[in-house]
């Protein structure tokens, strides 16, 4: 039970992060002078899509108590952490400058919880794999 409350509430928080942090904590770029938006606002779009995500998974996994089911959750939680990580990275990216706000500290900091949410989640499956099977 304490398990699974603390894995559940850990992606949820990384979830909370992933979605809200670009729009609120670390800012992205403004749109450009004649309104159009740069790569890193749909960065910070596809992560809200994710971030949610993973907030619902987290909270599945807090009410769910079978190990099958937690374990699915688990490794999807692990997945959606991978394609976070790669939004910023390879798949949509950011503004070319070094020194714009997205990539000095946005894409960074996403990075690092995405980074984070892939360890923990991988280790989260391998116990609850290895849990099923004892």
């Amino acid at each position: 039970m304490k398990h699974r409350i603390i894995s559940g509430a850990g992606a949820v928080v990384a979830g909370l992060l992933l979605s809200l942090g670009p729009q609120f904590l670390f800012k992205l770029c403004e749109p450009m002078a004649d309104g159009r938006w740069m790569n890193c606002h749909w960065t910070g779009q596809a992560e809200i899509g994710v971030g949610l995500l993973i907030v619902l998974l987290g909270g599945a996994s807090i009410f769910f108590s079978d190990n099958k089911v937690r374990l699915g959750l688990s490794i999807a939680i692990f997945l959606s952490g991978i394609l976070a990580l790669l939004f910023p990275t390879v798949l949509i990216g950011g503004c070319g400058m070094e020194t714009m706000p997205c990539r000095s500290t946005a894409f960074p900091a996403l990075t690092v919880i995405s980074v984070l949410t892939i360890a923990v989640f991988a280790a989260n499956t391998v116990y609850l794999y290895r849990a099923r099977n004892s």
